[in-house]
């Protein structure tokens, strides 16, 4: 199926997420990139602001309603990421049983008719700037970054100098059991950027 690879995309995007939310610690949900400065949405306000929105799109956009609400009865980090995973496993489900002709017909995307497909394209893009944030945020607040995409200054340094790329988890399942993160073996001495010393 020509649209195979956006259902892939997502499979892989929703895990992704939760990898990065497992990374903080329920302290750090009230932490926001600007003490004080509202308009840098907290740890927790981004949890919400991903259920929330991407509820919507899949509802109002692309007609896939999993029959649930978007966010958790307790607001922890545990409860976020089981909600999410539950949620967007049901999703994912009903993306797989979609043809070509579903992912091309045009639909509303707020003012604006576009494809499904299109629509899909962005939702990523959406979902993957915020978890950009929340990335940012952890190594504000000091802490190792497992790989999201490839390999980090925690997982070797940069893809140039053959630095691995190492999940913080191998499966849903370990991450939703608790079990340990992947070690990372950090830098090891070598240029964690392209432009060292500047």
């Amino acid at each position: 199926m020509r649209y195979e690879f956006l259902v892939e995309t997502y499979a892989t995007e929703r895990i992704k997420v939760v990898s990065v939310w497992s990374e903080f610690t329920d302290q750090d949900l009230v932490v926001r990139p600007r003490s004080g400065d509202p308009r840098g949405r907290s740890v927790l306000e981004q949890m919400v602001h991903q259920c929330v929105s991407e509820d919507l799109w899949f509802r109002n956009m692309l007609g896939i309603d999993v029959g649930a609400p978007p966010l958790p009865k307790q607001e922890t980090r545990t409860d976020f990421i089981e909600r999410y995973v539950d949620d967007s496993g049901k999703r994912l489900a009903a993306l797989q049983e979609k043809d070509e002709r579903w992912w091309e017909d045009e639909v509303k995307f707020f003012d604006v008719g576009r494809s499904r497909a299109w629509v899909m394209v962005r939702r990523v893009a959406h979902t993957s700037h915020h978890r950009g944030q929340l990335m940012a945020m952890l190594r504000m607040l000091g802490r190792e970054i497992h790989s999201n995409y490839g390999p980090t200054a925690d997982t070797g340094g940069l893809m140039a100098n053959h630095a691995p790329t190492i999940y913080a988890y191998g499966s849903l399942e370990e991450l939703l059991n608790g079990g340990p993160a992947a070690k990372l073996p950090g830098g090891g001495g070598k240029a964690v950027t392209e432009r060292p010393g500047r």
